[in-house]
């Protein structure tokens, strides 16, 4: 474990200290509600599900991930430098066990709503744990594999202190003649959309949304709490 710029860089499960759960008010035994998501369409065959507090009992899933899960800091090439992931990451692949079987019960009911779109179960689970407003995710797609050309879903559960998740056009690709604005396009920023994610939400992204919108997690400098992400995807796509 190593300290720096006053925040804890661990390798191995995260030791929780009082301070940093301190704003995290206990609730129930995690569970998940019947999915019911709100579809919003996108511009270029792109799509969001939405469902507020799917994923019941949000902050005691919270501190069992925290405590259990190793967590991981990883450095990264940028240019000619090497430097700090602004979060702490771990991965399970297709055959490993998830840290918590309410995970696995998320991941399997997230298949079986999707089946008929998706045509295949989510499979792999990715964990990000962003510390406080310094931590952040730069603006991206899940193109690492089958996202880059084919349409596919990413389902992101959150879960403690809420954080916006961004999403925008990419700026490479040309709008259509006649195509319609996203809803809320038109208006924000650089036309890009904010959904206020945490206690228990639930966002899937869908159809082309990895090749032709990006999206991210902004550093912020009034978000004290910690935060963590659950990426579910299938076979193929990072």
């Amino acid at each position: 474990m190593v300290a720096s710029a006053g925040r804890i860089d661990v390798q191995g499960p995260l030791e929780v200290q009082g301070s940093l759960l301190e704003m995290l008010e206990h609730d129930d035994e995690p569970g998940i509600a019947q999915l019911a998501p709100e579809r919003f369409r996108l511009a270029r065959g792109a799509w969001i599900d939405v469902q507020r507090g799917w994923l019941s009992g949000s902050q005691s899933l919270f501190e069992r991930l925290a405590e259990q899960v190793p967590w991981r800091a990883e450095r990264r090439q940028m240019y000619d430098r090497t430097v700090n992931v602004p979060r702490l990451q771990c991965f399970y692949g297709e055959d490993a066990p998830l840290p918590d079987p309410v995970l696995a019960l998320a991941r399997d009911a997230l298949s079986a709503h999707y089946a008929g779109e998706l045509g295949e179960p989510f499979r792999t689970a990715g964990l990000c744990l962003y510390r406080d407003g310094r931590d952040s995710v730069a603006w991206h797609g899940d193109t690492i594999g089958r996202g880059s050309s084919e349409d596919t879903m990413v389902a992101i559960v959150s879960l403690g202190t809420a954080r916006p998740l961004m999403l925008r056009p990419r700026a490479s690709l040309p709008r259509a003649p006649g195509e319609p604005r996203a809803p809320g396009e038109a208006s924000a920023p650089g036309g890009s959309l904010r959904y206020h994610l945490g206690h228990g939400d639930l966002l899937v992204m869908g159809g082309s949304c990895q090749r032709t919108w990006e999206h991210a997690i902004p550093k912020s400098a009034h978000c004290a709490g910690p935060r963590i992400s659950v990426q579910f995807r299938p076979r193929g796509v990072r």
